[in-house]
């Protein structure tokens, strides 16, 4: 990518759905693919698909196409998932227990280190293949695992204090799922998932006499 362009977040997000779609491609032996079946396979229109892979360069052939492997690795190396994530998780209720546990994150090399949790009953206790790890330890523990995600799936009311321990312990990255907003330094990217707000919008769509 040339130096001094930023490249929007819808992007970034259009290009992690690409990866995924590419994925699946290359599993089921797909060679080529077009702007056109990108259309259709994810609904972005195929000007917008091309524009979104110009930022980094140039990618396929006219009148050929894209080779399936050859862009799904370079989409991939842009969003830097050619070597495995570390990913911690704060939070050992019923969402973080459900999160520890998603094997698609293997897939597509994100790994979960390590769980933590402030609840003495749940410290120490397996959680899949992990034990629950105290909170209050998570800048030490970090030290070692080295993770630069962090998911924050705990209660509002804590949240922001989980947030303020995980940027201590070094992580740069969150994926908060608590539904609050987040103040946090620069240089630390946050993303929210707000599944109340997202049913909102569902609800909007809904037919008025459905």
């Amino acid at each position: 990518m040339p130096d001094g362009i930023k490249v929007p977040m819808p992007t970034l997000e259009r290009l992690a759905t690409y990866f995924s779609v590419l994925t699946d491609l290359k599993v089921r032996n797909i060679e080529t693919i077009s702007s056109a079946d990108i259309e259709t396979r994810t609904g972005v229109n195929a000007a917008q698909f091309r524009k979104d892979l110009s930022y980094f360069g140039e990618f396929g052939r006219p009148g050929i196409g894209y080779n399936v492997i050859e862009l799904c690795s370079r989409i991939s190396r842009i969003l830097k998932l050619e070597k495995t994530q570390p990913v911690v998780i704060v939070g050992a209720g019923n969402l973080g227990s459900a999160l520890a546990g998603y094997q698609p994150l293997r897939a597509e090399n994100f790994r979960i280190v390590a769980v933590f949790d402030s609840n003495p009953r749940k410290i120490g206790a397996q959680l899949w293949s992990l034990t629950i790890k105290d909170v209050a330890n998570i800048v030490e523990e970090n030290k070692t695992l080295k993770a630069k995600i962090g998911i924050v799936a705990v209660p509002a009311s804590v949240a922001q204090e989980v947030a303020d321990r995980l940027v201590k312990a070094k992580v740069s990255t969150i994926l908060n799922f608590a539904p609050t907003m987040l103040r946090l330094p620069e240089g630390v990217t946050v993303r929210n998932v707000d599944f109340v707000q997202e049913l909102a919008v569902l609800s909007f769509h809904l037919p008025e006499n459905g």
